[in-house]
């Protein structure tokens, strides 16, 4: 590969910004074999709404539970579907 070009360092609008990489390559741009991998592990990961069908007695459990715990029962759900996803994982 060539020297890649300059990247026009600053754009007025993020529109702009994007309207330039619609129409530019990045590969003429930036050298990805020199590129490192990044993690952002502060970023709220996307979730997707589902439902799920649950016996009365068993979601007045729940909602019990995550009333003790001062929190909300769909977040209580989660957290001990995470736990017990993490459990089996290892």
């Amino acid at each position: 590969m060539s020297k890649p070009k300059l990247v026009p360092l600053e754009f007025d609008t993020e529109a702009e910004e994007r309207s330039f990489w619609e129409i530019h390559d990045s590969s003429d741009y930036v050298d990805w074999k020199q590129a490192t991998p990044v993690s952002f592990p502060n970023l709220k990961p996307s979730t997707k709404t589902i439902s799920l069908r649950l016996p009365e007695t068993l979601l007045e459990r729940i909602k019990i539970e995550a009333n003790k715990q001062d929190m909300p029962y769909q977040s209580l759900i989660k957290a001990w579907l995470f736990e017990d996803v993490v459990r089996h994982r290892t």
